[in-house]
């Protein structure tokens, strides 16, 4: 074995493309991986905090405690622990453990290069699925960019989310819930403390995510924990704003939290800490709950999200967001009924019933075409659209930081194998019965990839020239605003930003053919402000 010293990073031996490197962080020496071919540095499961077991679960994180010796970091960490929710998400991480507070790094850094700008990456999964280690997210594309790229683990469902009124009593700022949260803010931290030692400056720290993860974002930028901490937010289709995964109060949040272990005959938070992980996983499984909710804790959250921003105390920081053109198919508002006419209005009777009349003034529904449109525009706003609407508006209203909004729309091509299926959460699945419909714009999580340079790592898809032209554009837009604040560059098209209450705000269609367009549906959005109270 050959060992050499350049700077401060030890070389060791090489292996294929490969050799080890070491860095030092706060808590040790840490030994990861450079890629010749690549040029990039990689450091995988590095742990970011004290695993949060025994008695530590359901309480905030801890930072990870000092080691001695060397820490190998060349594999993914164990994802949080998780049911197969989602069938498409495809995981190179080490197993399933409530130990998964583990993070990832590359680096393009040198000993010549350093104050390099940061990208954190929160996943998505509804908070119950999710892991840092998917090949969509991984960091080495957006590393070739001059960033060094950070991909986050943190708890989900009943370990990341669960309140209980024991559990508030037992912390000191008497909350309990929002752990997976916490566990985002404790990485932050470490990124503030650490970064440097892979090329990073703390100082330009943008966090970024998709579907939960751009909610996390939304959340991480509200926080009094977390605003101070990061330098800029992009967020893909979702913010914590009703009707997508908003807070509930804590007595709310406690008393769903009690129910729960009581129907499961535990009556004690000290039974519960002594149950295993399978245990307390079967009695969750057996709930049949899709996680538990945010919680306003006064700590991590005091408040809603329009609260905050509406008294600007929510991070001051530029903002790029957006969300895709056919989040959620039609068929989901029309549940089983036929794309016509008065199957259209009888939905929107059903849905709306005491504006049933203005939903059909703003959604065109002649023709069975029409219909599918406006059906899949209202599953979509109100799966996750709408949320990110107002988030963006939120932030322009009530900031002098500079906003950009975008509509993803390119349709993926066809996948490689005719038996597989696309799935929500972006990925695929085995086809079980009929075809699917034919998609009419870009479904949810279909855009991540594009976005992290990543099409290369997802094989289900038959890749075309041009997927790589609007992937290239689209990391190009994230890259320069990374860097910047400001998408803008490159020959790009232009990208103006929003300024505050604009009647029809520009905003980037991202396609074969990227342009800038002014919206022409805000009082569809306006309507969904109204009807769901957060104005």
């Amino acid at each position: 074995m050959i060992s050499l010293m350049i700077g401060s990073k030890q070389i060791l031996a090489q292996d294929n493309f490969s050799f080890p490197v070491r860095t030092t962080i706060a808590t040790g020496i840490i030994e990861g991986e450079y890629n010749t071919k690549s040029e990039i540095e990689k450091y995988l499961g590095i742990p970011y905090g004290q695993p949060p077991v025994d008695n530590l679960r359901w309480k905030a994180p801890l930072p990870a405690k000092p080691w001695n010796g060397v820490k190998e970091t060349k594999k993914f960490g164990p994802r949080a622990v998780q049911a197969p929710v989602f069938g498409d998400m495809n995981f190179r991480s080490d197993g399933i453990s409530e130990d998964c507070l583990y993070l990832n790094v590359w680096s393009p850094s040198t000993e010549t290069e350093e104050n390099l700008p940061v990208l954190v990456y929160f996943y998505g999964g509804g908070f119950v699925a999710g892991d840092g280690s998917e090949p969509r997210y991984d960091g080495e594309s957006m590393a070739q960019k001059g960033i060094v790229a950070v991909t986050v683990n943190y708890r989900l469902e009943l370990f990341g989310f669960f309140a209980h009124p024991e559990l508030s009593a037992e912390s000191s700022y008497k909350g309990s819930g929002n752990y997976g949260l916490l566990d985002q803010n404790l990485a932050l931290k470490w990124v503030n403390e650490n970064i440097e030692a892979f090329g990073g400056d703390p100082s330009r720290v943008t966090i970024a995510g998709e579907s939960a993860g751009s909610i996390s974002v939304s959340y991480q930028m509200a926080s009094p924990l977390s605003k101070d901490l990061i330098a800029g937010a992009i967020g893909e289709s979702g913010a914590g704003i009703k009707p997508t995964l908003p807070p509930v109060s804590l007595s709310e949040a406690e008393k769903t939290g009690k129910e729960f272990a009581e129907k499961a005959g535990v009556y004690s938070l000290a039974e519960l800490r002594a149950m295993s992980t399978k245990e307390l996983y079967e009695i969750y499984q057996e709930s049949g709950r899709f996680g538990f909710s945010v919680v306003i804790d006064g700590y991590f959250l005091p408040k809603t999200l329009p609260e905050i921003f509406k008294a600007q105390e929510q991070a001051q920081v530029p903002l790029l967001a957006g969300w895709n053109s056919a989040e959620i198919p039609g068929t989901a508002f029309m549940q089983g009924k036929p794309y016509t006419q008065e199957a259209f209005i009888e939905r929107v009777k059903a849905s709306f019933p005491n504006d049933w009349e203005e939903v059909l003034q703003l959604h065109p529904h002649q023709t069975p075409e029409e219909v599918e449109r406006s059906a899949t525009d209202l599953a979509s706003d109100q799966f996750i659209a709408y949320s990110t609407w107002k988030w963006l508006n939120l932030h322009a209203n009530n900031s002098e930081q500079a906003v950009y909004r975008y509509l993803y729309s390119k349709l993926r091509p066809e996948l490689r194998n005719p038996d597989l299926v696309p799935g929500l959460a972006g990925g695929t699945m085995e086809r079980e019965g009929q075809e699917p419909p034919k998609a009419i714009g870009a479904p949810h999580a279909c855009e991540i990839e594009y976005a992290m340079g990543n099409l290369h790592l997802v094989e289900d898809y038959a890749w075309e020239a041009e997927d790589y032209q609007v992937s290239e554009l689209f990391q190009n837009y994230f890259a320069n605003f990374i860097k910047s604040g400001n998408p803008n560059g490159d020959s790009l098209p232009e990208w103006p930003k929003m300024t505050a209450n604009e009647t029809n705000p520009a905003f980037i269609n991202i396609d074969v053919q990227t342009k800038m367009e002014r919206s022409e549906v805000e009082k569809r959005y306006q309507f969904h402000d109204r009807f769901y109270g957060n104005q």
